[in-house]
């Protein structure tokens, strides 16, 4: 039988289907959190909207913090993925006129300071190299990593890529992202001249751009790369090229950013060439850029002690 908080977190769910488009995988994560918390508010007399309070919120949020104690780990970023489910649900509750706890009141824990992985110019050059090879997959693998690192697609965009997106002609092509929000993604000269050498040795009719080269091949849908197998495919040539750091697609969208910021690109056309919603998630990466501006700073600019004393 439904609790009344179950009844709506159904409701808000579709609303974040039907009205806000938001992907399966974004509502499947929605529902496990808000599944918890409507098992613990049974569980502690928080049956209805009306009865969570100041006191009951500061509760529930001791029990996820302390779940990092136990074999069912919840670390702190974690937390607060649960807690803006949660402030979600609260919003649209008060959206429609249910009497509930304002939305406000739920804050963020402060996470641990997120590293960004990255892979140097150097790294970066040394990986794309690692699948230099005259066979099928070599060439597919080759224009999979350049397209990565020209665009910073994520993984499940690049997956989702057909050969009539692509416009290799004019090096860009519009992307849908996260919130089925469209950008527009760019490719280089090199990046365009390896996908066309790709495309040009394919024989076959599928629509998919990255497909497999092996193996039975039956359904259209059973040829298109997954995420799961492009990580693999990653790791393989990071491996070859030497590389001990943890390389996966994020890194080389990391590592575009990184570079774009270190060569001077302002953060706002950045977050717009990654699809970021909010600004805060592409600062994060002047974490990374600013030691390096000081060392820039510190390699071109005259030192005071180089300069004339003052008469």
């Amino acid at each position: 039988m439904f609790t009344m908080w179950q009844t709506y977190i159904k409701e808000f769910l579709e609303y974040l289907e039907i009205e806000k488009g938001r992907s399966a995988k974004t509502l499947e994560n929605y529902r496990r959190y808000l599944n918890q918390f409507a098992k613990w508010a049974k569980e502690n007399g928080v049956d209805e909207p009306a009865k969570l309070s100041k006191e009951t919120l500061h509760a529930y949020r001791v029990f996820l913090n302390r779940k990092e104690t136990t074999d069912d780990t919840i670390k702190r970023i974690t937390q607060n993925y649960y807690l803006i489910a949660l402030r979600g649900l609260l919003r649209y509750l008060v959206k429609h006129g249910v009497e509930v706890l304002a939305p406000e009141y739920v804050e963020l824990g402060k996470a641990e300071e997120h590293k960004i992985a990255f892979l140097e110019p150097a790294e970066v050059a040394r990986l794309i190299e690692a699948t230099n090879g005259t066979t099928l997959q070599h060439l597919r693998d080759r224009a999979m990593l350049v397209t990565l690192f020209s665009t910073g697609l994520r993984v499940s965009e690049l997956t989702s890529l057909n050969r009539d997106d692509v416009n290799l002609e004019r090096g860009e092509f519009g992307v849908r992202g996260k919130g089925r929000k469209l950008r527009v993604v760019f490719l280089d000269d090199a990046s365009k001249k390896t996908i066309a050498s790709y495309l040009a040795a394919r024989g076959d009719t599928q629509t998919a751009l990255f497909i497999r080269h092996k193996g039975k091949e039956t359904r259209e849908n059973e040829l298109r790369l997954t995420p799961r197998s492009i990580q693999r495919i990653i790791k393989y040539y990071a491996a070859k090229a030497g590389i001990v750091k943890d390389v996966t697609p994020h890194t080389l969208r990391h590592s575009l950013a990184t570079e774009l910021l270190t060569r001077g690109a302002d953060l706002r056309s950045v977050q717009e060439l990654l699809g970021h919603s909010s600004i805060s998630t592409t600062q994060l990466y002047t974490h990374v850029t600013n030691p390096r501006l000081k060392e820039m700073h510190e390699k071109y600019h005259q030192s005071a002690g180089e300069f004339p004393p003052a008469s």
